[in-house]
């Protein structure tokens, strides 16, 4: 019972609630860099409010995954424009983005002093600028985590700034915001949701809270991500992702992850791969390799069980083995058009370098059980090639 739980000073959830956002920038500064996607007339209503209510925004564009060099060069542009707080306004990749700049707004050592596994992973010396993330996606949950995923592409491999001052100021999630994602865009960051609230639900760093608020995701998510899928419009579906996606962020922030989102940090880094998808491809797999372990190796392990009700929830049956659940699985992943690790321009003898530098993810040290290099690579081999369907009714 001996834990930690840190997240945003304030959370503001429901539809319409961007129209607060003049409100909530008071008292934060005399001008915000909004970070941005490539999208401009998705987010001109942010840029437009900012304008009228006299946040004099400077306006930074992220249309790809932050690498370290673009994140330094935006935030030396910020400092010297005079930005002295934050709006991030899009997906993962942007709050990320977001939560770096403000860090770096007053911060302003090189970016490899504060980076885990490749740089020094200091600390922060000062306290961040306000930051004020705004997510458009449903499934990151990055405006209530306390890491910033960035690429370096000198190394190949994606990496996090990590301290708990980088938790944003304020969180407004609007569900009305994800009304315009497309199925594809849909499914990855629905399922990347599901992911992050199963591997912190069997955490080995997880706690009653956590447990509490992965118990909840995961509900809403296995009963409307299929729903958003096939109707982008059902706004009880979409709010029930939008909450799930904040839970799954509640919950990695306190208790971490697991070996999919292990994996998912080198092959993002190594290959030209969206983050959602390829943590999609690993799923099943994953799932099941977690499961086989701990059945041979660790049959005591808590794990299991909370593994056993995550299916039941998922199903919405008490009665629900974690066999059936991922078969479910796969086929969810089939009808939602998830690729295979192939389709990434990953080959098998990329394999070992691959499963080197998962081990050394920080992600991975959540796992419930260690896995052998054996295993990892099994987990790569049964992802390779996309899942087949063998039942149409097989979704959440």
């Amino acid at each position: 019972m001996d834990f930690e739980f840190a997240t945003a000073q304030r959370i503001i959830f429901g539809p319409g609630k961007l129209k607060e956002l003049p409100k909530l920038t008071e008292g934060l500064g005399q001008r915000a860099a909004l970070i941005c996607g490539s999208s401009n007339s998705r987010v001109e209503p942010a840029l437009k409010t900012l304008r009228e209510c006299g946040a004099n925004p400077s306006a930074f564009n992220i249309d790809s995954e932050p690498t370290t060099e673009r994140i330094e060069s935006m935030a030396k542009q910020a400092r010297e424009q005079g930005c002295d707080f934050v709006v991030a306004f899009g997906g993962g990749s942007v709050i990320d983005a977001g939560k770096a700049i403000a860090a770096l707004i007053t911060n302003t050592r090189n970016l490899m002093d504060y980076l885990e596994v490749i740089g020094s992973g200091e600390p922060l010396t000062n306290e961040p600028a306000p930051c004020i993330a705004i997510p458009t996606t449903a499934g990151t949950g990055s405006e209530v985590t306390r890491n910033a995923v960035l690429l370096s592409k000198e190394h190949g491999v994606k990496v996090s700034m990590r301290h708990p001052k980088m938790l944003p100021t304020i969180a407004v999630v609007d569900p009305e915001l994800t009304l315009s994602m497309p199925p594809e865009v849909t499914a990855s960051t629905g399922l990347d949701a599901f992911i992050q609230l199963l591997e912190a639900f069997i955490s080995k760093k997880a706690n009653p809270l956590t447990d509490g608020i992965c118990r909840e995701g995961l509900t809403r998510v296995s009963r409307s991500l299929y729903k958003a899928y096939i109707n982008g419009n059902d706004i009880d579906a979409r709010t029930d992702m939008a909450f799930g996606s904040l839970c799954g962020g509640l919950a990695l922030a306190n208790a971490g992850l697991g070996v999919i989102h292990g994996f998912a940090g080198p092959i993002g880094g190594m290959f030209d791969a969206p983050h959602g998808m390829v943590c999609a491809s690993l799923l099943h797999a994953a799932a099941e390799a977690n499961h086989t372990a701990m059945l041979e190796r660790d049959p005591d392990n808590p794990a299991l069980a909370k593994l056993k009700e995550a299916a039941q929830i998922m199903l919405q049956n008490d009665n629900a083995t974690i066999e059936q659940a991922l078969d479910r699985l796969k086929g969810l992943a089939a009808q939602m058009f998830v690729p295979g690790l192939e389709e990434f321009g990953i080959i098998e003898s990329d394999f070992p370098a691959i499963v080197e530098k998962a081990k050394n993810a920080s992600s991975m040290k959540g796992n419930p059980i260690p896995l052998t290099d054996t295993e990892l690579t099994i987990i790569l081999e049964e992802s390779f090639t996309p899942p087949v369907d063998g039942n149409s009714t097989l979704y959440i």
